[in-house]
């Protein structure tokens, strides 16, 4: 079978992966449950290739991140669910939906005008959905506006979710620097409970900061797994300094001092501005 570049090609592909007794062993193993992590961590890694600014890495890890659209497609084509069009037509369906300034009569809105309209939209939706379950025998979704956000987000990306959904029905602070107030009054409290050797207060009071942290950028329209993965890459690459250049001194990381290591720090962040 050769490669293509049409779309009908991968969905042939995964087909075949999935027949049994001729298909892949492994393939036709899995489910939903257990093709969800990969389905994560290939969206992760799509993040990190746009991240490292690499779009060759990009190109080939949207395709696989396609390739989990396709797999789940297909188990629930095998099981009667819905197939790959399925899928097709309701994400075009709802971006139809969800832009009627575009493909509607609605025309010149502002930003916050396009935003207010989603945000609306997006809860007719989920009405929607509710009242569908429900006339199927489902049981009743919980009523709280939070109860749907992703448990399986990063911590940080459901902390902002969070905040966001909360901020939508007037839940939030009007200037970021009423935030930074709120982070002070967390790092006392951290302070409080170190004092007080309180290991479970000084774990809550961290999250609390995290939290804080995490709210501060949004304010700053900065995404906060985004701002932290920089910062663990410019971590990785002072260290890499501080390593090579004891290196070039015949010396090793134990032999070094914290002195030593934190002026070779100071180094490598000079020559990164420099």
């Amino acid at each position: 079978m050769k490669p293509g570049r049409d779309i009908t090609d991968l969905l042939a592909i995964m087909a075949a992966l999935r027949t049994p007794e001729t298909g892949c062993n492994w393939d036709l193993a899995q489910d939903f449950a257990s093709i969800a992590p990969y389905t994560i961590e290939e969206a992760c890694e799509v993040a990190d290739a746009i991240q490292r600014g690499d779009l060759s890495d990009l190109r080939d890890e949207l395709g696989d991140l396609l390739l989990q659209v396709v797999f789940h497609a297909q188990m629930a084509s095998e099981a009667g669910h819905f197939s790959f069009p399925d899928v097709v037509e309701a994400i075009n369906r709802k971006m139809i939906r969800r832009h009627p300034h575009v493909f509607g009569e609605q025309r010149d809105w502002t930003p916050a005008e396009v935003k207010a309209s989603w945000q609306r939209i997006k809860a007719e939706e989920k009405a929607e959905r509710a009242a569908k379950r429900l006339s199927a025998g489902a049981a009743p979704e919980p009523a709280s506006l939070l109860a749907d956000v992703p448990t399986t987000l990063s911590p940080l990306a459901r902390a902002v979710k969070l905040q966001t959904r909360a901020g939508a029905v007037g839940f939030d602070w009007n200037d970021p620097k009423a935030v930074l107030a709120k982070m002070r009054e967390e790092l006392d409290e951290i302070e409080v409970a170190l004092n007080e050797g309180d290991n479970a207060a000084i774990r809550d009071e961290v999250g609390d900061m995290l939290f804080a942290i995490a709210n501060l950028a949004r304010h700053l329209q900065i995404d906060p797994d985004t701002a932290l993965s920089g910062t663990n890459a410019k971590f990785m690459r002072r260290f890499a300094f501080i390593e090579k250049s004891l290196a070039v001194r015949g010396r090793a990381l134990v032999e070094s001092s914290l002195d030593e290591m934190d002026a070779l720090w100071n180094e490598a962040k000079a020559t990164e501005k420099r």
